[in-house]
């Protein structure tokens, strides 16, 4: 499938998808674009991999995070210390289903 090429309904076709607005301009650069992508991925298919043993990353799996364990809570005072509004004990935030 050499020289694969999208066409200008392709590319509005996928903006669509996307639902994104495009100019005619826009649409031109994504068609060269897009199809570069798609013939430099026809070139990768190319490749003979049967003798590539199948991994889901090349860099070793460690966990980076530290252990997820209980802690002491912070005094109340210190946790709405910096809120935006509280009353002194909760944080106080505005109505978020109906009404005002």
């Amino acid at each position: 499938m050499a020289g694969t090429h999208l066409s200008a309904e392709d590319v509005r076709a996928i903006a669509d998808l996307a639902r994104l607005e495009l100019s005619e301009e826009d649409v031109a650069l994504y068609q060269r674009q897009l199809s570069d992508v798609l013939e430099y991925f026809q070139k990768l298919e190319e490749l003979d991999t049967s003798q590539i043993d199948p991994t889901s990353s090349v860099l070793p799996l460690t966990n980076v995070l530290r252990a997820d364990e209980a802690g002491e809570a912070l005094p109340v005072d210190e946790a709405v210390s910096n809120a935006p509004d509280s009353d002194g004990e909760q944080f106080r935030v505005g109505a978020v289903l109906g009404g005002e």
